[in-house]
């Protein structure tokens, strides 16, 4: 396939709703193929792409794939490892003896030859992402970016100006980031996560070092990991490093100190730190890309954010409504961070969905501990996706973890209710499960 992507004609995604699926699928939809797929469930995300023209089924039955792409010689068959193995559409296309890629090795091909700029890390890799993309879109490059998450710029999670230059999100889930070759490479963060594929964080540790040694020019790392590289930081001794931090109008004002000169006065409208940190790491990539300064300056004030990373839903005088995908205790305690700094003597209700079972075996005294943190929790039941029930791992169990008293259990149908009924001045909807559905419900009864 690596020279014959071009002879393919029909691109079947199995499982195409997913975000780094579907941004497959809006670039070959772009790039002339036929493209169709499955998906589970519908969403926002299916729906766009069906606005795009292209066919999608929920149901798994061979029967529904359209008959074009019944044909092996010039069909190739994508699918992500969420997936069940035994899959009717899966198993059907493995004994015909199509050709069959995991997305992460179609991401691979597409950005073989080409020069790419991967961020990777446990938290932080889409935001970094989708302001790297927009940086060079900016500044003038022919970039394609894949972002994992929805650009709130663009509203899409594919950025596509030309083929000058590749940005994608190096993802640590299945080893996926060892597909890539990046000429510039970033990692974020390596704390452990996805403990149910490598067993120990010493095996996650190990991939991680992997994958920035596979860095051709450049490779950036947060200052304290354990890799080499130039460093990130804030009022440190790293190499790219944000100094003189001011809060104006709810924005970001600061300094950033590069191995060259002070770039003074930039500006940034997501809050907390850790979306600073974020933000100079896509500004030092861009900068070793060879994008000029200035415009790099005036980009990053534009950058709107990703939907579902700290995404302002209600912002008035009376009320604050927050929705953002954190699913890991790292993330939570930053997205703590960042509500205290920004809305400062206000009560805070988090409702929390837990992402899959084994996450939450892994962690739970340390989610107990970040959601602590907050005033009020409201907790949803474990959101399972790939994963069967464990045995004791249940919410409540977590739930009684926490170390405050106002905290409850809560179910979706009543949801609404139960937060009108809070006197909370900030709302906050988490998790990376299906709570993000919900939202568009809950904003609407909050203005109502």
């Amino acid at each position: 396939m690596d020279q014959h992507i071009e002879d393919i004609k029909n691109v079947y995604f199995v499982g195409i709703g997913g975000i780094g699926m579907s941004a497959l699928a809006r670039y070959f939809n772009f790039s002339g193929k036929n493209v169709a797929g499955y998906d589970k469930t519908p969403s926002q995300i299916t729906e766009d792409l069906k606005a795009l023209g292209i066919e999608i089924h929920f149901d798994d039955d061979v029967a529904h794939i359209a008959e074009g792409f019944l044909d092996k010689e010039e069909t190739l068959v994508v699918y992500t490892p969420a997936i069940p193995s035994d899959h009717s559409e899966l198993t059907y296309f493995e004994s015909q003896g199509f050709l069959i890629k995991k997305r992460a090795e179609v991401l691979g091909i597409i950005t073989k030859g080409k020069y790419t700029l991967a961020v990777a890390g446990t938290h932080g890799k889409t935001t970094t992402t989708a302001i790297l993309g927009h940086l060079l879109k900016e500044s003038g490059a022919k970039v394609t970016a894949f972002l994992g998450g929805i650009s709130e710029n663009y509203n899409s999670n594919l950025i596509l100006e030309g083929d000058e230059v590749v940005v994608v999100e190096a993802d640590e889930f299945d080893r996926s980031f060892l597909q890539l070759y990046p000429d510039i490479a970033a990692v974020t963060s390596m704390d452990a996560d996805h403990l149910d594929i490598y067993g120990q964080s010493d095996a996650l540790d190990a991939s991680f070092v992997e994958f920035s040694s596979r860095a051709k020019d450049h490779l950036l790392v947060k200052n304290g990991l354990v890799l080499g590289g130039m460093t990130l930081g804030i009022e440190d001794d790293a190499d790219y490093c944000i100094k003189n931090i001011k809060i104006e109008n709810g924005s970001y004002v600061f300094d950033l100190k590069t191995p060259e000169e002070i770039i003074a006065d930039l500006r940034f409208d997501l809050p907390g730190e850790h979306n600073l940190l974020n933000a100079i790491t896509a500004f030092a990539m861009a900068m070793l890309y060879g994008s000029p300064t200035k415009l790099l300056a005036k980009a990053l004030s534009s950058f709107k954010g990703v939907k579902r990373r700290f995404s302002y839903q209600v912002k008035t005088k009376e009320k604050i409504y927050i929705d953002d995908y954190a699913h890991h205790p790292t993330e939570i305690t930053a997205l703590h961070q960042a509500v205290r700094q920004m809305h400062p003597d206000k009560k805070v209700l988090v409702v929390f969905q837990p992402h899959l079972f084994s996450r939450t075996q892994d962690f739970g005294v340390e989610f107990a501990a970040s959601l602590s943190k907050f005033d009020t929790v409201f907790m949803l039941d474990i959101y399972p996706a790939r994963e069967l029930p464990i045995a004791g791992i249940t919410s409540q169990w977590l739930l009684e973890m926490i170390d405050m008293e106002d905290k409850k259990m809560v179910v979706k149908e009543n949801l609404v209710a139960d937060i009108l009924s809070s006197d909370a001045e900030v709302i906050l909807t988490v998790g990376a499960g299906d709570i993000g559905e919900e939202v568009v419900k809950i904003r609407e009864a909050l203005l109502a």
